[in-house]
């Protein structure tokens, strides 16, 4: 089997459930990346738009980071996919 970087053709796991917190919590992609960059994670806008239509891979510091300026636990973003595990 050929490892290419992805699970089941996903570059990541959480980008699903960040879009759906993300709006519900009606943070735009400019406030969380502002929020990112306050902590010294530099993600820009274009970047979190990948993240969330699963066109880019998330780090796990960008993945703390991402939880703490959304003011959630890391594990509201995994979540979803350990409860498929």
């Amino acid at each position: 089997m050929k490892n290419s970087g992805k699970y089941e053709n996903n570059l990541n796991i959480v980008g699903k459930t960040l879009k759906e917190i993300r709006i519900k919590k009606g943070i735009s992609f400019e406030k969380l990346s502002n929020g990112l960059l306050l902590l010294g994670i530099n993600i820009p806008v274009t970047c979190l738009y990948r993240i969330e239509n699963n066109q880019r891979t998330v780090r796990d510091y960008e993945l703390c980071a991402i939880a703490k300026v959304l003011d959630i636990n890391v594990l509201e973003l995994l979540n979803p996919f350990i409860e498929k595990l």
